[in-house]
């Protein structure tokens, strides 16, 4: 059967998946709906005491939108010969992701340094929790765990009610965006020299990368974040307000912004006040000024205010639960909803790519694939024969 291909950006790329979980297979998926072949390689069924968190459950919502347009073959590293058939694979490849501990390459032998004399064109990308050396290398690391230690749980909620989790995981995701960018950097400079190299990415750096302007004003103006709630920590008026029938979110710091935000609601005496008169003294006043902006916004719908406001220029919009986000016109206009009726003739849904190409755009074609559906395809694609492709099986290797 033809390989997969989604989109045809990337369609002259292999990419070898050995990831799991969550922040490698976000990284595939940037190249996978760009259209590299990507083949993903997982531990036989019940090979792994962990394969529930990442494997088992295959037809839900999360397996299917992470792993949608690859291929999968089973490969159980710890039989003789397996090895070969993944170093097989390298030989013609252009890239690696994995998310192993740092150690367990250097193991089996398929560490940057061992698969660069096989291929020196190879791109080797690595996940971990902590980075591939230094004194937590050997931890296993997962978002929460790095949520805590990276500062987000420290800045996220309400200020006394203490650490606060963020709803989504922040840093397994951007850990995964990291990599793809690293990458597709990789790839081009390879162009140019020839060479392929291991790119590196933490769930702990990019989390810490993800704090931005809140890590960069501690470490140059000594400004420790602390919880704010729903306030903007350094912006006023900037957070949730409540109108007659909800509340919305506003984001009217700048002085262009207050200045139209006051004559919306019609309180000039709003821009007289000293206290208020530029962004600092604002959040220095913060209570003050919410407090008279609620007394305003009260008076009228949220859909009122929500109009009104950008009308003029000031950003406002409404705040969703995740069926009414699913629902607003400008979300089904972006596409982000890709319905897909599969060869089994089910229609599952995929969260697309937020970036958009005018000539080679990402594409969802297929769903995830079955536990080691391609497996005889793959291989067959790598020069075995039949007979042994069959005795793999009856071996066990795969």
């Amino acid at each position: 059967m033809p390989k997969i291909q989604a989109g045809t950006a990337l369609s002259h790329f292999k990419v070898v998946d050995l990831s799991r979980v969550r922040a490698g297979p976000a990284c595939v998926r940037v190249l996978t709906d760009f259209g590299a072949d990507v083949i993903r390689v997982e531990p036989p069924k019940g090979v792994d005491p962990n394969e529930a968190l990442f494997a088992d459950k295959r037809d839900g919502g999360d397996f299917q939108n992470l792993n949608r347009n690859k291929r999968s073959l089973t490969l159980n590293l710890k039989k003789p010969g397996a090895l070969e058939i993944l170093k097989r694979m390298i030989v013609d490849a252009d890239v690696v992701i994995e998310n192993w501990r740092p150690d367990i390459k250097k193991k089996l032998g398929v560490d940057y340094d061992s698969l660069a004399k096989i291929n020196p064109r190879i791109v080797m990308a690595s996940i971990s929790g902590y980075g591939q050396d230094g004194p937590y290398a050997s931890r296993a690391g997962f978002d929460q765990i790095m949520q805590g230690m990276g500062g987000l749980m420290s800045v996220t909620g309400e200020p006394g009610r203490g650490p606060m989790r963020a709803g989504i995981a922040v840093a397994d995701m951007s850990a995964g965006l990291y990599t793809a960018i690293g990458i597709l950097t990789a790839l081009l400079e390879r162009e140019r020299s020839g060479r392929g190299q291991w790119v590196q990415t933490s769930l702990l750096h990019s989390q810490i990368a993800m704090l931005d302007f809140q890590a960069a004003r501690y470490l140059n103006d000594g400004d420790v974040p602390v919880q704010a709630g729903n306030d903007h920590p350094t912006s006023c008026p900037m957070g949730l307000f409540q109108a007659a029938d909800g509340v919305f979110t506003l984001g009217a710091s700048g002085e262009g912004h207050w200045v139209k935000l006051c004559e919306i609601i019609e309180r000039p005496d709003l821009l007289a006040e000293p206290a208020f008169k530029i962004n600092k003294l604002r959040v220095a006043s913060r209570a003050r000024v919410n407090k008279e902006l609620n007394q305003e916004f009260g008076k009228k719908p949220v859909a009122y205010w929500v109009e009104a406001l950008n009308r003029v220029g000031v950003p406002a919009g409404p705040v969703y639960n995740v069926p009414q986000m699913f629902e607003d016109p400008q979300v089904q206009h972006l596409e982000i909803d890709k319905p897909i009726t599969c060869d089994d003739g089910k229609v599952r849904h995929f969260i697309s790519l937020p970036m958009k190409l005018s000539r080679t755009p990402a594409e969802v074609v297929t769903r995830a694939p079955w536990w080691g559906e391609h497996t005889d395809e793959v291989l067959s694609e790598l020069g075995y024969s039949a007979e042994e492709i069959a005795r793999f099986h009856e071996d066990s290797v795969v």
